[in-house]
């Protein structure tokens, strides 16, 4: 073992041995667990059995009357304060269509920040177009002072990705792509429920994206949304997830088709899906309210903790509240009070759902899936370049940002205990 790591480790040992000198806050280990899976009864298993019962499982026609995937979508779309919604397969393939929507192609660059999930990589570099990387701030979402530096004549789009349920500073980075006309991508994948000033995440830039896989909001495993105000917008995605072309109910919202076909994938949202998360999105705002409450009571319970920095928070009221984070101010304290936790039996990490992308080495080394894609082939592509040097800032908040995720089903006990726990360990860290 190096020497630094050993001694961060003996450190780290130290701490936990003295902040469990008395007995351990619980006796079991307390974790959050997955939030939509945990509201399943029998109203996602109807949706299921109505599909089964129909014969049906696809969504534009069958033996029955397939309508689960049409009627998410409209409750979606009215929940999101958006005029349109699409079901799509996946978060990712979401990305892909909006980034196909706004004709984002070879030559072009995206904004996106320097700590989020492959799939924001990958859907730019899909569409044959470079990802430039920005900062984040002590938010751990995009820092808006980070962006216009990094504006081109190529730049068209800012990817502002709302992490672990905290929104972006939308009105600066909205503000930017104001001044310099370009397109604002809203990725609400791990923040489906938040809120920016009274507007959903996902309402407020021309398009927005949600993921409903296990790990997020609300769930069918897998699967995705699209919302946008703009009708060309909503057609060019629409025909994008299937095939390039426009089905009949999609098109009598749009009251006429204005494109013609395009070449498109296949990211068709399935009935059984459609079900499930049409039974779960009934149910959104209870399991924010109730995350949100739980995070509330541990805020109020450390808040008063002698020179506690906690997370930026852009809109207080809007957050969804999935974990309290505090600013150990090193690695090696935050690494710390990370282990001492554990030893009180309450699960306390990092940030995480995400990774620092130019630190990945298929992302330096410009991988892509044939040696002439033209994301890096133009005179741009081939110099640009990735690394930790790249974004030393956003690997510095990473580092020193610690802990604990918040889950709807947590009782006043469990939130007592992170209260507890948190405050004993901070005074041992010292």
């Amino acid at each position: 073992m190096k020497r630094r790591k050993f001694v961060t480790a003996a450190a780290a040992a130290s701490v936990a041995a003295s902040a469990s000198e008395t007995v351990p806050v619980r006796s079991t280990p307390l974790r959050a667990g997955f939030w939509g899976t945990q509201f399943y009864d029998d109203k996602e298993r109807a949706e299921l059995l109505d599909v089964l019962e129909s014969r049906s499982p696809f969504r534009w026609y069958g033996p029955g009357k397939p309508g689960k995937v049409l009627q998410f979508e409209k409750e979606f779309a009215k929940r999101m304060q958006s005029r349109f919604a699409l079901g799509v397969t996946s978060g990712t393939a979401a990305l892909q269509v909006a980034v196909a929507a706004l004709e984002i192609g070879p030559g072009d660059e995206v904004i996106l920040p320097a700590w989020t999930w492959h799939s924001c990589y990958s859907a730019v570099v899909l569409a044959g177009a470079l990802p430039v990387f920005a900062e984040i701030d002590t938010s751990f979402n995009i820092d808006p002072g980070a962006i216009e530096a990094l504006i081109t004549p190529r730049t068209k789009a800012i990817m502002a990705v709302h992490l672990q349920g905290n929104p972006c500073d939308m009105d600066r980075v909205l503000a930017i792509a104001k001044k310099h006309r370009l397109r604002v991508i809203e990725d609400c994948a791990q923040s489906a429920g938040a809120s920016y000033k009274g507007r959903p995440v996902g309402s407020l830039g021309d398009i927005g994206i949600y993921s409903l896989q296990i790990n997020k909001t609300i769930t069918a495993g897998e699967g995705g949304a699209v919302v946008t105000n703009d009708p060309v917008l909503f057609e060019r995605a629409s025909r994008f997830h299937d095939l390039g072309g426009l089905r009949g109910p999609h098109q009598d919202l749009l009251g006429k088709a204005s494109l013609d076909w395009i070449p498109g994938a296949n990211y068709r949202m399935s009935e059984f899906t459609g079900g499930v998360v049409l039974a779960q999105i009934r149910k959104l705002d209870t399991i924010v309210d109730a995350v949100r409450g739980n995070a509330r009571r541990v805020h109020e319970g450390v808040r008063d903790l002698e020179g506690a920095k906690f997370r930026l928070l852009p809109d207080p009221a809007g957050e969804i509240g999935a974990g309290v984070f505090l600013d150990f101010g090193t690695r090696e304290r935050c690494d710390r009070f990370v282990a001492a936790m554990k030893a009180e039996n309450v699960g306390a990490g990092k940030p995480g759902g995400s990774a620092i992308l130019p630190t990945v080495p298929y992302v330096m080394a410009k991988k892509t899936i044939h040696p002439g894609w033209p994301s890096f082939q133009s005179p741009r592509g081939k110099s640009i370049r990735y690394g930790p040097e790249t974004c030393p800032r956003t690997i510095d908040i990473l580092g020193r940002f610690g802990g604990v995720a918040i889950d709807p089903k947590y009782g006043r006990k469990d939130t007592d205990d992170i209260v507890a726990a948190i405050r004993k360990v901070y005074r041992a860290i010292g």
